[in-house]
């Protein structure tokens, strides 16, 4: 039994994320879309062409879903040549590039004291340096482009709370939302770029953090909203801020969480009451 169907059961309240038929002016625009082979990669690219719009995915490794969505790259965004080989393939092939959501990334658990030396800046590389690569070379075609363009990097709740066990990624993910607010400044007023701020997203991969499926629900259970973020939530986030609706809007982050954590000491004060 999935997710969703484990939160229905337990309270008819909560509601999954409607599919959204109205157009939120992206329809033909060309957005390329990093790790969207999978995952929350996969479920925004899935938003967008949803909407009308024509997103390009890329990722190390091909899957089917990704190249189902229309043109898929093989490219390894940590590699500077390949990005920017990648971003004149895109403009070639479409003669444009009008937004790119910079979603690759991610880090296994590893206490800090437990890692090994060269481990940090591995995941600070692809999680701070490589975002950075792909926008860069992103820019460098939007600033030439009359309509411009739009970026959104998508970042993590780990990089505003104590991220123990992921703390390298945590760091990486405050310094790329801090890195988002200063190209902002650099690249307006022709190119906007903003931060989606996602809390824990039910993926195929989400058993390797949060157990089975009842870990999974447990999690759900902790979240405001009574469930986890779907990828679909995610991407429509990022639709909007690569949509005209969010002309004016540059430098910004938007906290996708569901309404967040709980504060623990709320459960220590009232230990007590359950005696």
């Amino acid at each position: 039994m999935g997710l969703r169907s484990q939160i229905t059961g337990l309270d008819p309240r909560v509601e999954t994320t409607p599919h959204v038929e109205a157009s939120l002016g992206v329809e033909k625009k060309v957005v390329l879309v990093t790790g969207g082979a999978r995952g929350v990669g996969l479920g925004v690219a899935r938003a967008l062409a949803d909407l009308g719009a024509v997103p390009v995915t890329c990722a190390r490794n091909r899957t089917d879903e990704a190249e189902a969505l229309g043109q898929f790259i093989t490219c390894d965004v940590r590699d500077e040549d390949a990005v920017r080989v990648m971003i004149e393939r895109i403009v070639e092939t479409h003669g444009t590039l009008d937004g790119v959501v910079n979603n690759a990334g991610g880090s296994p658990f590893a206490l800090a004291a437990d890692a090994s030396s060269s481990f940090a800046g591995k995941i600070v590389e692809l999680n701070l340096l490589a975002p950075l690569l792909v926008a860069r070379a992103a820019n460098a075609v939007m600033q030439q482009q009359e309509s411009g363009g739009a970026i959104v990097n998508v970042s993590s709740v780990s990089g505003h709370r104590p991220s123990p066990g992921t703390s390298a990624y945590g760091a990486a993910k405050a310094g790329l939302d801090n890195a988002t607010t200063s190209l902002a400044v650099e690249w307006a007023p022709r190119v906007r770029i903003n931060s989606v701020v996602a809390g824990p997203v039910e993926t195929e991969l989400a058993h390797m953090h949060y157990g089975d499926d009842d870990g999974v629900a447990a999690v759900g259970r902790t979240i405001p909203m009574g469930r986890m973020a779907t990828p679909e939530d995610v991407g429509n986030a990022v639709a909007f801020l690569l949509s005209p609706l969010s002309a004016y809007i540059t430098g910004s982050t938007l906290t996708v969480h569901g309404g967040g954590e709980k504060p623990a000491f709320l459960d220590a004060a009232n230990a007590g009451n359950d005696l």
